[in-house]
């Protein structure tokens, strides 16, 4: 019988991911005998842990928070969506042991806005909430969608403006010079895990806005309800994305790309 591939997730905290789920469905579905564990690091020890999983026999492992900065420096080799995002969600072990970093955030995110819910991002005006290193990951992924322009609005507004430096048609901005009716916001924050709600204006929300959290839980988040309340016309959480992320990193380590829809059902409906 074929030798199952380790694969797994680091993290801190990490008991609570979905990756085993999604990976294991994925495995029935397309054949490949695959354990897909969780691998919990505690800062400052994640190095060392990798080595470990390595000296097992890995093949790869994906990568959460907090080490996917780490993790892009731990790489031999990255590729160019990594290097954008500057971080490494996804790693493959390669026959002679080097370690081959990608990130899979952005494209998984555009996958979901367009494939899955059908949202168009041409031409449109995007509002992303937040600067931190999720926002950093996609918005080189948002603007392959050729969208006219991607405002970042964030509480430290040094940390929008270093993103927006390094992205065409990306600016950041203040509360005061938020637009009206954006067609699409992006909350990258994770305020909404504690149930806070960002100092924005409603204005930011039309009637043909769609709201997109990245955050996702049983419930609408708060920001989504926010945004519906502020009369947006749609609000997707970030499960979505997560699945298709993952899809992406199962197509980097197995050269195929496992379908998506019916795991996302599997998750939202148990």
């Amino acid at each position: 019988m074929e030798k199952p591939h380790l694969l797994a997730v680091f993290g801190y905290p990490v008991a609570h991911s979905r990756s085993p789920l999604i990976h294991a469905a994925f495995g029935q579905e397309t054949g490949i005998a695959l354990s897909y564990g969780k691998r919990e690091a505690r800062p400052g020890h994640f190095g060392a842990e990798v080595d470990k999983f390595v000296a097992e026999g890995a093949l790869g492992f994906n990568i959460t928070v907090p080490f996917k900065a780490e993790a892009f420096a731990l790489a031999q080799q990255v590729t160019e969506r990594a290097r954008q995002a500057k971080a490494v969600n996804t790693m493959k072990v390669t026959a002679d042991g080097e370690l081959h970093g990608h990130n899979t955030d952005g494209d998984g995110l555009l996958a979901d806005m367009t494939v899955n819910l059908g949202w168009k991002l041409s031409d449109s005006k995007i509002l992303v909430v937040g600067a931190g290193g999720a926002v950093a990951g996609v918005i080189p992924s948002l603007l392959q969608a050729n969208p006219s322009r991607i405002d970042i609005c964030n509480r430290t507004i040094s940390k929008a403006e270093a993103i927006a430096a390094q992205n065409p048609r990306t600016f950041a901005v203040g509360r005061e010079s938020l637009l009206q009716g954006y067609d699409i916001v992006l909350n990258g924050t994770s305020a909404g895990l504690a149930g806070e709600l960002p100092d924005l204006p409603a204005t930011i929300f039309a009637s043909h806005s769609c709201s997109y959290d990245m955050i996702y839980g049983d419930k609408t988040t708060s920001f989504n309800q926010w945004a519906l309340d502020c009369g947006a016309a749609q609000a997707a959480d970030g499960l979505g994305m997560l699945v298709e992320q993952a899809a992406l990193a199962f197509e980097y380590w197995f050269e195929t790309r496992p379908a998506t829809a019916p795991v996302i059902s599997m998750l939202r409906h148990g």
